[in-house]
């Protein structure tokens, strides 16, 4: 995989991770002032587009879904597969695959 390719794929990895945390912590806000919430859908969707990192951070650092089994389970079970999807496209790149 090119450099630059690699380094795109981080920066915006690292970037929903990001927004995804942002939006559990506005979740929480808005739940301890009884406001309008983000949708349970929309926090699942984000970890799967490749946020679970930064959902999974959410979660525990600011208390957030971790009662709820779609999240305690879900969450994880998609950083599980975006691992397993890594390592297969790393392992299909060095036996030349993508070439």
């Amino acid at each position: 995989m090119p450099k630059v390719l690699l380094l795109w794929t981080v920066g915006a990895l690292f970037l929903l991770n990001l927004v995804t945390y942002i939006v559990y912590a506005a979740d929480k806000r808005r739940a301890r002032k009884h406001r309008r919430r983000v949708p349970e859908k929309t926090l699942l969707l984000l970890a799967a587009f490749g946020g679970s990192v930064g959902a999974l951070i959410a979660m525990y650092t600011l208390r957030h879904k971790t009662l709820h089994k779609k999240f305690t389970l879900g969450v994880p079970a998609i950083l599980i597969a975006w691992i397993a999807l890594a390592v297969f496209i790393i392992y299909r790149a060095k036996l030349g695959f993508f070439s």
